[in-house]
């Protein structure tokens, strides 16, 4: 072996061996979760839960950083960009993997740019109409809509969003007719729900709980596999129930870490994260916003986003829009 060939062997073999020293240590300061939404939503609660978790146990602070703005890109490019050592993280969710299906150019890739962490949970989309009479249930809502003289409206969240694809989906599977409505977000959305200027809603049950609770606005159908054993929806049918096959779709949340962040990092924030998820104080803030607490390996992360990604072109296609 030449001099030049035996120190360049020497520094990376010690390299190597210091490695697991250096990872050892891992956290000696905060780490930031980012969340490209801004304060005050579901997403938000979601992360501040996690992060209030984690914190206790790793003996650092773990800090909720939110990053709004671009429909979530501005904060999921930054994380996207930040250093691969652990501690920078970041929230991603269902909006995450139809993003693609809907813009030609986004400042990061869902897959290549990011190591998944963990899954955090998933929760049911619910589909809420008014109050009247021709709301009283599912069906009868959609008897109405065919017998209507003009589209009733359906309010959605904006172009692209999983409340736009969702009643898409509903009109092409039922063939019946709506008027998409779009506004800034299931807030002022399901307001003009209750006062009956639009004739429903796809959102989570967090958005649409109060309004639900003061019987301002009924949930009709959950877009789920299978019926939700909680007491605001227990007896609320699936769409696949009431007559529309094909539109099964529960928002989730995930937490990714820049690509190539060392595997014993992610694994090490994996398992704080998947600990902190078991805490009862977690559950209980969670189980409040109708969510289902499902941790992952980064592996079956990986998979479930690639899927997910594929299942959202394949709709898009379906449902006739195009990538702006």
């Amino acid at each position: 072996m030449s001099p030049m060939h035996r120190r360049t062997f020497l520094s990376a073999a010690a390299l190597m061996a210091a490695a697991p020293r250096a990872w050892a240590a891992f956290p000696d300061r905060p780490i930031k979760l980012i969340v490209p939404w801004a304060a005050g939503g579901s997403t938000d609660a979601i992360a501040r839960a996690i992060a209030q978790g984690m914190s206790g146990a790793m003996g650092v602070s773990v800090v909720v950083d939110n990053r709004p703005g671009a429909a979530g890109q501005i904060g999921t490019e930054a994380a996207a960009r930040a250093a691969p050592d652990g501690y920078t993280t970041a929230i991603v969710e269902l909006p995450h993997a139809i993003a693609p299906a809907m813009m030609t150019r986004l400042p990061y890739d869902l897959l290549r740019d990011f190591t998944p962490v963990t899954m955090i949970g998933t929760s049911p989309l619910v589909f809420f109409g008014g109050t009247g009479a021709d709301a009283k249930d599912f069906r009868s809502f959609m008897k109405a809509a065919a017998a209507a003289a003009s589209p009733p409206a359906i309010a959605h969240s904006g172009a692209g969003t999983v409340s736009h694809l969702a009643a898409e989906l509903l009109a092409t599977r039922s063939g019946i007719r709506f008027n998409m409505v779009p506004y800034r977000g299931s807030a002022p959305a399901l307001n003009d729900v209750a006062a009956g200027l639009v004739a429903g809603h796809f959102a989570t049950l967090a958005s649409g709980a109060s309004l639900l609770a003061s019987g301002k606005i009924r949930a009709l159908a959950v877009a789920s596999p299978r019926r939700v054993p909680m007491p605001a929806l227990k007896d609320v049918p699936t769409l696949a129930e009431a007559g529309i096959k094909g539109v099964e779709i529960d928002q989730w949340w995930a937490m990714v870490a820049p690509a190539t962040t060392p595997l014993e990092v992610v694994e090490h924030l994996r398992k704080e994260a998947a600990a902190a998820l078991a805490q009862p104080v977690v559950k209980e803030r969670l189980s409040a916003l109708a969510v289902d607490l499902k941790s992952s390996s980064s592996g079956e992360l990986r998979s479930f986003m690639r899927a997910e990604a594929e299942r959202w072109q394949k709709v898009a296609k379906e449902i006739g829009l195009q990538p702006q």
